[in-house]
């Protein structure tokens, strides 16, 4: 579904990604995690055809990024980012609304697809009974409930997710990223989820990508990218990770 093929990316001529090359497939939920600094946020910005990589190209659905259009990209992956801005007297109804763009002849013109399209999205994100509130009066979790239903309106075959559950309290953590989980296994969505906290990336996602200097410093499952040699490398810290029955996931501590 997406392929990222030997990708390398700079700022300001210091070197911050260096030959990264993975692929996600269809129905997959990857995490990409790594320390301040490691290049998620550049190479987050690469993926979704923000930043131009040095070297290296992205492939979407089997085609390259640098050919589409916003419109075409926008067909195949939605961004749910860590932040966004959303003028105060809108609902939440015209928020999930903006989502039907790429598909819009016009942008004055609503039709019965749209219509279904955002009926199922409030749905899906459970934001159906607060769909004539202004969006300043909602609470942050509910605010980013708003934003995924936003774009799963696109009718994506991809999620992107920047840091989804920043400043969100635990309740919210774990509906946001129970959401997440649900669309990948219920609804086919391929999901790539850039995130710092650790234990909730081993809880919901099906595969790791560790970032390191610049570099791929470990991919796989869960149990293979989170080792304590692997954090004390990366992170420069001392874990001890084990498997926690009670959450049936393996658990970082640090010490």
């Amino acid at each position: 579904m997406l392929q990222v093929k030997n990708i390398s990316a700079s700022y300001q001529q210091r070197p911050v990604l260096e030959g990264i090359s993975f692929q996600v497939e269809d129905g997959e939920f990857l995490g990409i995690i790594g320390p301040n600094g490691a290049g998620k946020t550049t190479l987050l910005k690469i993926m979704t055809g923000v930043k131009s990589p040095l070297t290296g190209e992205v492939m979407l659905d089997g085609k390259k990024m640098s050919s589409l259009c916003r419109k075409e990209i926008a067909m195949i992956m939605a961004v749910v980012p860590q932040s966004s801005f959303i003028p105060p007297l809108f609902t939440v109804e015209d928020v999930v609304l903006m989502g039907r763009y790429p598909h819009q002849k016009s942008r004055f013109v609503t039709t019965e697809e749209d219509i279904k399209a955002v009926e199922e999205a409030m749905q899906k994100t459970n934001t159906s009974n607060f769909r004539q509130r202004p969006v300043n009066e909602l609470s942050g979790g509910e605010r980013q409930e708003v934003i995924i239903a936003r774009a799963l309106a696109q009718e994506p075959k991809i999620l992107l997710l920047d840091e989804p559950t920043a400043s969100l309290d635990i309740k919210h953590q774990m509906r946001i990223l129970g959401l997440v989980r649900t669309l990948v296994k219920e609804n086919g969505i391929t999901a790539i989820m850039v995130i710092h906290d650790l234990n909730l990336a081993a809880r919901f996602c099906d595969r790791l990508i560790l970032l390191h200097n610049q570099k791929i410093y470990a991919q796989g499952v869960i149990k293979e990218v989170l080792t304590s040699q692997n954090l004390k490398e990366a992170y420069e810290v001392e874990t001890m990770v084990e498997y926690n029955d009670f959450i049936g996931a393996l658990q970082v501590v640090v010490k």
